[in-house]
């Protein structure tokens, strides 16, 4: 597959258009005039790649109106690709093209447009309230989702387990009192990490999990 194979469909496409089109102008891959519009530029890449990107911003310099066209590909890793790179470049003020090879179909996945992004009031609470229950800072930034990370749930559970650990089988309401976590009673019901056992409605005590959790802590602090 070669760059070159992206122009003629483009091309054609643009010139339904009204647009006037010639390739390999200055650094640009395509570009496309009609009167009463700002020159249209195409960059071509046989994939996504950072590089495309980079050249893609350069011509902003010259144009408001700039496009990336990559060829259009089955499969869902390229429509996951796809998704993301609309993301990007929505947020760039970049426009986006596939050209389907085997007949030629050109599709704009968007046009370049001032992007304001929609705030999700829901996540940004969440944000707020995990960073504000969180006691101190236990983790270390860019360390994997799957390492173990401390989160103010688990450190109101290690909360529970150590007071267990020190008063033994205890009710919910009680511990709940004796340690501020409020959902105290929830937690331990739900048991997320295997740490509490009930020992009658109401009561719950550690299981041996839960007691090698609370060792595990405490030498770490030591």
């Amino acid at each position: 597959m070669r760059e070159t194979e992206l122009y003629p469909p483009i091309k054609a496409f643009l010139e339904g258009q009204g647009w006037e089109v010639k390739a390999e102008i200055g650094a640009a891959d395509v570009v496309a005039y009609r009167a009463g519009d700002p020159p249209l530029i195409v960059e071509l890449k046989v994939g996504f790649s950072l590089t495309l990107v980079h050249q893609a911003i350069d011509r902003q310099m010259i144009t408001d109106l700039v496009y990336i066209a990559v060829p259009r590909k089955p499969g869902k890793p390229f429509q996951g690709a796809l998704k993301n790179m609309k993301k990007l470049c929505r947020r760039l003020g970049l426009g986006l093209i596939t050209v389907r090879l085997k007949d030629g179909l050109v599709e704009v996945q968007c046009d370049p447009a001032s992007f304001q992004p929609r705030k999700i009031k829901g996540k940004k609470a969440r944000l707020l309230r995990e960073f504000s229950r969180r006691i101190g800072d236990p983790n270390i930034g860019g360390a994997a989702r799957n390492a173990g990370l401390v989160t103010a749930y688990r450190q109101d559970v290690q909360a529970c387990a150590a007071y267990l650990a020190q008063a033994g089988a205890s009710k919910g309401a009680v511990v709940a009192g004796a340690t501020g976590v409020r959902e105290a009673t929830r937690m331990m019901r739900d048991n997320h990490y295997g740490w509490f056992d009930v020992v009658e409605r109401g009561i719950y005590a550690l299981t041996e999990t839960g007691v090698a959790a609370v060792l595990s802590i405490e030498q770490g602090a030591d």
